[in-house]
């Protein structure tokens, strides 16, 4: 009978099929709304997103025509903490700025 090598009382067989799976990355959205200004878009897309002002002015202005655009795509402590920043900032200059968080595939 064969002998199985344990390591930390696992055997060598059920370590090899465990299998660590890439955390999920998430999308960062910016909805249009009828209030939030568009420098303020810009201005959030700058210091909290880090964009560079022609990636956020063209961001800006995908999510004043289409309704929305993904921002950036983020681990998903990362999304959740620029979102939280971002939309706390709104709040404090009286914007409705709306953000969301969907999982990229």
């Amino acid at each position: 009978m064969a002998q199985q090598h344990t390591q930390g009382g696992t055997s060598a067989a059920a370590q090899s099929r465990t299998r660590l799976q890439e955390p999920h990355n998430y999308k960062v959205i910016f909805h249009n709304d009828d209030v939030t200004t568009m420098d303020f878009v810009v201005m959030v897309l700058t210091t909290v997103f880090k964009k560079d002002k022609g990636e956020a002015t063209a961001l800006m202005l995908q999510v004043h025509h289409q309704g929305s655009a993904v921002v950036g795509i983020y681990s998903y402590d990362m999304a959740t903490t620029r979102r939280q920043r971002a939309v706390a900032m709104a709040r404090d200059a009286g914007f409705p700025l709306n953000i969301t968080l969907e999982q990229a595939d």
